[in-house]
């Protein structure tokens, strides 16, 4: 009997030890599950929507949100969805991205700032997002691809909207037309070097995944950038095409050296 009693002093002594309290660090418990004070502080940052906001009245309001958050997710798991194939290919892609974007953000965090004479090389070589800005406005014929080769060489060769209009038409091929302005700035560069030059009122055709777009050129509304502003926007470009070149880089010598295995039917196409 005594060894019994002592038995079951040490099984509630045992439990009692594993229960956790909201204390120190931990911020709040949950059916046993702690929340703690750098979940809470990293949610607090993470919402803008409570800028300005009294610091007390803020947390408390971002710790009910944690506390519900993390009652529908002991539900989930409950209903055993952490167990589905759903689940874990989501889980797999959140973590590859997690990685991704920390293997990208190490190497902004070790780049050199652009000097300012790079900066104003990359603003010269790119002046339909500087000096050269417009906002153009463009007449357009929205019209559905056309699978007939004839029908689209006909279309690439007209030399006005008018024709692109009469060409349609006269291939009982739908149409409509539209106005629209538009930012030089959002054009790749080398798609603003093929159309930035095009003639007055000579179309240039911009073909979709089912539809493609017909434009002239109607009216160029100069709206240079420069200044501090300029040098903003070319930063911000000149590092976005860094890490985008690193990216590329980094994929293309990682596959030289890896050794990747294909299932029949699932390799890459013949170049």
């Amino acid at each position: 009997m005594r060894q019994r009693v002592v038995i079951a002093i040490a099984i509630a002594l045992v439990a009692t030890s594993c229960q956790k309290k909201a204390s120190g660090q931990t911020v709040a418990v949950v059916n046993d599950e702690e929340i703690t004070a750098a979940e809470l502080n990293d949610a607090l940052s993470s919402d803008p929507s409570l800028a300005g906001t009294d610091s007390k009245q803020a947390r408390a309001t971002i710790l009910q949100k944690l506390i519900d958050r993390k009652l529908l997710v002991q539900q989930a798991r409950k209903d055993g969805l952490d167990k589905s194939p759903e689940f874990v290919n989501q889980q797999r892609r959140a973590i590859d991205d997690l990685l991704i974007n920390m293997l990208v953000s190490k190497k902004v965090n070790t780049s050199q700032t652009p000097s300012a004479q790079e900066i104003a090389a990359f603003e010269s070589s790119h002046p339909e997002m500087f000096a050269g800005r417009e906002i153009w406005t463009l007449q357009q014929i929205v019209y559905p691809l056309s699978k007939n080769a004839g029908v689209n060489n006909q279309l690439a060769q007209a030399k006005t909207l008018d024709e692109v209009a009469q060409t349609l038409i006269s291939n009982n091929i739908q149409f409509t037309r539209a106005t629209r302005k538009i930012d030089t700035a959002i054009f790749p560069h080398s798609v603003y070097a093929q159309i930035g030059n095009t003639k007055t009122g000579e179309p240039f055709i911009a073909p979709g995944p089912d539809k493609a777009v017909a434009s002239v050129i109607t009216a160029r509304e100069p709206a240079p950038l420069v200044g501090d502003q300029a040098q903003t926007v070319a930063l911000t470009a000149m590092r976005r095409d860094q890490l985008q070149n690193f990216v590329q880089e980094r994929v293309k010598n990682l596959r030289t050296s890896a050794k990747i295995q294909y299932q029949p039917g699932f390799g890459p196409g013949a170049k």
